[in-house]
């Protein structure tokens, strides 16, 4: 009986800033156990980070830090693809030809790229415009069958299946149309300051998010800060909607400690927000600390790290290669003879 032939998954995360606990409990996390399932290609999209003004030096330790975090995170070098965005040529090449397909008035559409023209209103460049279809590239390029998402991200992916179709259509069926694989968890992590919004790595604001770096005192320090209300009841937005802070509170609880959000509001019932608010802390921390210390041991060896990702890079290449070629070909481009 022939081998049954994986699904593809694809994803990636910007080395900017730090990964928040968000990130991980929304994302990374969650990668894992999908390694036994599909054929995964994680990547530090690091071409994706230069929309914004970057310190190089800076951009080169976040992006091997990133890499360091994704192993120390669960992904297994040995069953994923872990790869830097930059080694692999043909996501900027495609990205060239995607272009063309790709309609003006749809990328002014994009909610992200709204945003970070208000956030950085003196550098609009049309990398912040083009930067959808670079993610397009980067899924496409592998012929990724499902792209596991928060709900912030289901545009993207849409108008990736808008930009296959469409190429799909007027050359012939060449590229596989993606579908979202939407978290179930971690949508709802929430800023710690600012309850009705997402907690994000861009957060001006330290004190509003919990990086995957924090030590255990500024963990307990943030949410001994974190937004409350003036009750005093341990009780989720759903049977109290005008509780969003101790609803976050509930939700990083429950997915740290793996209890649901209805056990944890029997756990603290009638116990305050003071203690509370340390088993919270507690949680993290004991999410945090091995996944620090495993991270700190990844980049005490460079020479493993750079092995990790010259193998990724030459897997991720083999697929980019192929598809690119056949892009290149129904196009009308002549092939280079080597």
């Amino acid at each position: 009986m022939a081998e049954e032939v994986k699904k593809r998954v694809f994803s990636g995360v910007q080395p900017t800033g730090k990964v928040t606990l968000g990130n991980y409990l929304g994302a990374i996390r969650n990668w894992t156990p999908l390694q036994e399932q599909y054929d995964c290609l994680f990547c530090v999209v690091d071409l994706h980070s230069l929309t914004v003004t970057q310190v190089p030096a800076e951009l080169r330790k976040n992006t091997l830090d990133l890499v360091a975090l994704y192993i120390a995170c669960g992904l297994d070098p040995d069953k994923s693809a872990l790869f830097i965005q930059s080694h692999v040529h043909e996501h900027a090449e495609l990205a060239w030809i995607l272009d063309t397909i790709a309609y003006v008035g749809e990328l002014n559409r994009m909610t992200q790229f709204k945003d970070k023209s208000r956030k950085h209103a003196d550098n609009i460049n049309m990398g912040l415009m083009n930067y959808p279809v670079l993610m397009a590239s980067d899924i496409l390029l592998y012929q990724t069958e499902y792209v596991p998402v928060g709900k912030d991200q289901v545009q993207h992916v849409e108008l990736t299946r808008n930009i296959a179709e469409r190429f799909n259509a007027r050359y012939s069926d060449t590229f596989a149309v993606p579908q979202c694989l939407l978290s179930k968890s971690g949508n709802s992590i929430k800023s710690l300051l600012e309850p009705t919004a997402k907690m994000s790595k861009s957060d001006p604001n330290d004190n509003a998010i919990i990086t995957l770096t924090d030590s255990a005192d500024t963990v307990r320090r943030k949410l001994r800060r974190a937004v409350t209300d003036s009750d005093t009841d341990v009780r989720c937005v759903h049977s109290s909607p005008s509780k969003p802070g101790v609803s976050n509170l509930l939700n990083i609880y429950s997915l740290c400690a793996d209890v649901t959000v209805e056990e944890a509001e029997k756990q603290f019932e009638g116990k305050g927000y003071g203690v509370f608010k340390d088993a919270v802390a507690d949680a993290v921390i004991a999410v945090l600390e091995p996944i620090q210390a495993e991270q700190k041991r990844l980049l005490s060896d460079k020479a493993y790290l750079e092995n990790v990702l010259g193998q990724g890079a030459e897997k991720a290449s083999r697929i980019a290669q192929k598809t690119l070629a056949k892009v290149y070909r129904k196009v009308g481009l002549i092939p280079r003879v080597r």
